[in-house]
């Protein structure tokens, strides 16, 4: 049950869910990979239980697009943000974002999908189509398999259509041929949407989304916060909301260890700052 929920008029937010006697509100931006009312569903409640734990109150915040989540995060708002493990290279440059933690049961990679009957098998095949993406600078659905592609030399028109939803089912409608998403938000979705799909490709994996704060929050509170969500998977409760959020394994990472190898993938060429 949610207690100190708050949803204000016109914004994107929720304030305060943990300990209504905390003087100081965290901010925390969710990358809107799915809608808003699903994120606002699965994070919530989890935001509940580890304020009231740790007698902090959280504000959480998702934008209506990635590109405004971004436009945030790079500018310094969000206290703690969910972003996607290259959001975090250019958060870690621009701000100093550090990542807390993430999952450490599954590594994250980018998938092409089409329709389950569509002719195309191969990267060449897809010479020419539309190809649907969440955004320019998602990692997994875009940055990786723009890449790919063009490494590939293979030509495609893009189009960007706001989430992994969209672009799952504007395949499935024929309005693209094929679309860039990853494997857990494909899981995601609804048995009758999946099956009417079909995973063409797979890019290497990687470290997936962390959770990270901005460096003036206290080194103290960031290891308080850490601790709190590894320390989910040791009830029942916990451990179900760790799945809302499709982390059932949250494990400590740094930026050294687990992101900054993604400088040598040379996805910055790939990335669109102030996109529509």
């Amino acid at each position: 049950m949610i207690y100190g929920c708050l949803l204000i008029p016109g914004l994107s937010s929720a304030a305060c869910l943990g300990d209504l006697n905390s003087k100081k509100i965290y901010s925390v931006y969710v990358v809107p990979q799915y809608s808003i009312s699903e994120i606002y569903t699965s994070w919530s409640p989890l935001l509940e239980k580890v304020g009231i734990d740790t007698k902090q109150c959280f504000n959480l915040v998702v934008p209506n697009t990635i590109p405004e989540f971004e436009k945030a995060v790079f500018a310094g708002k969000a206290d703690f943000a969910y972003m996607n493990p290259y959001h975090e290279v250019i958060a870690y440059h621009a701000q100093g974002y550090q990542p807390l933690f993430a999952d450490g049961t599954h590594l994250l990679d980018g998938i092409i999908v089409v329709r389950a009957d569509s002719p195309y098998n191969t990267l060449a095949d897809l010479r020419n189509t539309k190809i649907a993406f969440p955004s320019p600078n998602a990692f997994g659905a875009s940055l990786l398999i723009r890449a790919t592609l063009a490494k590939a030399g293979v030509p495609f028109r893009p189009e960007y259509v706001k989430s992994h939803s969209n672009v799952y089912r504007a395949v499935i409608l024929g309005d693209m041929q094929a679309g860039g998403g990853i494997h857990s938000s494909l899981e995601h979705e609804r048995p009758e949407i999946k099956e009417k799909l079909r995973v063409l490709y797979s890019t290497p994996s990687y470290r997936p989304h962390p959770f990270a704060a901005h460096p003036r929050v206290a080194p103290s509170e960031m290891e308080t916060i850490r601790g709190e969500f590894i320390k989910l998977t040791s009830d029942a409760l916990g451990r179900q909301l760790l799945a809302g959020i499709q982390m059932p394994n949250p494990v400590s990472v740094s930026y050294q260890k687990d992101y900054q190898v993604l400088e040598g993938l040379g996805l910055s060429k790939y990335v669109v700052i102030d996109a529509r």
